[in-house]
């Protein structure tokens, strides 16, 4: 601000701070509607709605799908409302300054109260650091509930106000026998949309008979448009009680097909709002004391650092956040000082029209259409220019220092070689100095149970049992780590994961992989999910994964193929971060599994996410009577004391490379001794030989 002869009067000066601040998007109300003291009366929690405006012509603003459609607000602002839960020390003064915020999936918290499978019950948790810990409402799409968060965001209306109206894509499969009515969906993802017309003669229903992982398929029919209709008929015959959210088929549903529907949708919500939502919220929370209205900041002047993480689904959505460059906030602040994108190899269709952000990643849905890669990169291969995630950011000072961590579920499923390689897989592409890789080998989506017993669980609809190899351990060590990094800038561990160089990435068969024989196990051969190069038409902006879709179900132009982890003679992978277990293994670990029956048999389970478990064999007289070529419990360690002496120096290693706390460690190590799995096998001098030799280290 320039000054005029040297001063300027208080009022102008009001005037024009007013002026600005308006101009700014940002967090204008709080409302803390619940306070919980919580068990210990150390921390308590504050839970709330966050009342929020952006400018629309901002260029960090601009760059939301739709947000030019909004409604507008007397200042010409556009309103959204985020839920928020933030836990907190009961004395600020025992808070470590660092503001930890994680990414809600699916409406759900993850690690604020461990809820969700991809989090397991050893893993640790922000205010056990004495972190402040935030979670706020990002995905629009999903219902507000007393039992989640989420954002409210306007819908998108033509100028005359007229619905706005787009093509979208649902497919049903593995429907209960009998049935008649199912809602619209993406096999696991509910359309949040309602039918712009309940006139079936307007779309087109087509059932298949059977379908690949690549997308071809078998037998299609088509229903005529008399045969169903967007209605319930669960109580009143068909052609049942309207509904723009469900089918009615007048014969029935056949568990042995997937059908198929193209319609027109209306009202979409914008639901980049969302990612301006977690930027406002938590700059808030780091930055200001008070909002509009004088209702105080709980934890003004107490952050000076804050981290973000996401897992799964919401860390697609951290990495989208990062790319559409959000982690600046209108005062050209940098948000988040350190991120972790979890389990998350894809993007999010948090900024495209008529978009499913909770999508799982089956066939035809997007998510890997943007810039996937940290460093800068030519996509030859499907005719791009040169980008990488941290482009935005980059340009503005504001990226966080990253750890990207992931297992081998997402090897398998979740595209992460094409991040490491590239679309054309030629080499290994450099990672920045601000990012640090971190690959937990034999992994199912987010780690197993844990645990050293050598029973075995079924996994639900998979052929293999659960995978019981943990992540929570390695996570809990590496949430440090990033906290050091950020806060007093102690380097990290080098980042460990396969790499072409090494010769530890393969293609996806069994010859190739190194993957042993074992009776009655299927081999991994063509289950890892490449990546589609889909056509969903020319008004999608591929590389920022924004815009509009007008093309379903889209043309698949190409696929390129995942590369796998090589394993050792166990079939366990040999290169990452490995857990106490996985280095001392009971079984051979995958990260992936096969459908054991219906519509998708035979397929990748669980999308390719779920992985499985093969136990050894406890003697060499019952491997050899199976013919399993691993040797077995007695062979590798003798006896339980051998075991335990195992593990125990593992886990010495371990925390020497601090990927283990020693509080983790010395869990692991009363956990193992509470276990035998040797009780039953009959004793020879032999076995106690190889316990000896363990137990001298």
């Amino acid at each position: 601000m320039r000054i005029l002869r040297g001063c300027i009067s208080v009022a102008a000066l009001a005037v024009a701070l007013v002026v600005t601040h308006l101009a700014q998007a940002r967090v204008t109300r709080i409302v803390v509607d619940q306070t919980i003291a919580l068990p210990g009366g150390r921390n308590k929690s504050l839970s709330g709605r966050a009342y929020g405006e952006l400018d629309p012509k901002n260029p960090l603003n601009a760059i939301i799908t739709d947000i030019q459609y909004a409604p507008l607000n007397a200042r010409g602002q556009v309103e959204y409302v985020s839920h928020f839960t933030l836990i907190k020390p009961v004395n600020m003064s025992m808070a470590s300054g660092v503001l930890w915020y994680d990414l809600v999936n699916r409406g759900r918290p993850v690690a604020m109260n461990n809820s969700p499978s991809s989090i397991g019950p050893s893993a640790t948790k922000p205010q056990d650091f004495g972190h402040v810990a935030l979670i706020s409402g990002w995905q629009g799409d999903i219902e507000q509930t007393a039992v989640n968060w989420t954002v409210q965001v306007p819908v998108a209306r033509n100028p005359d106000g007229s619905s706005i109206t787009g093509v979208v894509l649902a497919r049903i499969a593995n429907a209960p026998n009998g049935s008649n009515t199912r809602p619209l969906g993406m096999v696991a993802t509910l359309i949040p949309y309602d039918a712009a017309s309940l006139d079936t003669t307007k779309t087109r229903l087509i059932a298949k008979s059977s379908e690949t992982r690549s997308g071809e398929t078998g037998v299609s029919k088509e229903i005529p448009d008399s045969d169903w209709a967007f209605a319930d008929c669960t109580k009143i015959p068909f052609p049942g009680s309207a509904n723009p959210r469900s089918l009615c088929l007048k014969n029935g549903f056949d568990p042995g097909l997937l059908y198929e529907l193209v319609y027109e949708a209306k009202d979409p919500k914008i639901l980049g709002i969302g990612l301006a939502a977690m930027r406002d919220v938590a700059s808030f929370f780091r930055f200001e004391a008070a909002d509009d209205q004088g209702s105080p900041n709980p934890i003004a002047g107490t952050i000076h650092h804050a981290v973000v993480q996401g897992i799964s689904q919401s860390g697609n959505a951290l990495k989208t956040f990062i790319l559409l460059g959000f982690n600046q906030d209108e005062q050209k602040r940098r948000v988040f000082d350190g991120a972790n994108p979890h389990i998350a190899g894809r993007l999010t269709s948090i900024n495209v029209r008529f978009g499913l952000p909770s999508g799982s990643g089956t066939l035809y849905e997007p998510g890997g259409e943007g810039v996937l890669w940290w460093a800068s990169y030519i996509d030859i291969k499907r005719g791009r220019g040169e980008a990488s995630l941290l482009d935005r950011c980059t340009a503005t000072g504001t990226c966080p220092k990253i750890f990207e961590t992931f297992g081998a579920s997402e090897y398998n499923a979740r595209l992460m070689t094409i991040a490491e390689t590239g679309t054309d897989g030629k080499a290994d592409l450099p990672l920045p100095p601000i990012v640090r890789r971190y690959y937990f080998p034999g992994t199912t989506h987010g780690g197993g149970a844990g645990g050293f017993g050598l029973t075995s669980r079924p996994a639900a609809g998979c052929v293999l049992a659960q995978n019981p190899n943990p992540e929570d351990e390695t996570m809990n060590a590496l949430q440090v780590a990033l906290v050091d990094w950020v806060v007093q800038g102690i380097e990290p561990p080098p980042s460990v994961y396969p790499t072409l160089g090494g010769g530890d990435l393969v293609p996806n068969t069994m010859e190739a992989m190194h993957f042993p024989s074992i009776p009655g196990v299927p081999p991994p051969t063509g289950l890892a999910v490449g990546l589609f190069d889909y056509d969903f038409g020319s008004k999608l902006d591929y590389a920022n994964f924004s815009g509009i879709i007008t093309r379903q179900p889209p043309a698949i132009k190409q696929i390129i193929p995942a590369l796998m982890p090589r394993v050792n003679q166990d079939g366990n992978e040999r290169v990452g971060v490995a857990s106490v277990l996985h280095q001392v293994p009971l079984g051979t670990y995958t990260g992936w599994n096969v459908t054991a029956a219906g519509f998708f048999k035979g397929q990748p389970c669980g999308g390719g996410l779920t992985g499985g478990y093969i136990p050894f064999a406890k003697s060499k007289a019952e491997r050899d009577a199976i013919g399993d070529p691993r040797p077995s419990l007695e062979e590798r360690y003798g006896t339980q004391a051998g075991y335990i002496c195992a593990v125990k120096k593992v886990a010495k290693q371990e925390v020497a490379r601090r990927f283990l706390r020693s509080e983790d460690a010395d869990r692991l190590v009363a956990e193992v001794s509470t276990v035998d799995n040797f009780s039953d096998i009959p004793p020879n001098p032999e076995r106690d030989k190889v316990a000896r030799a363990l137990c001298e280290f």
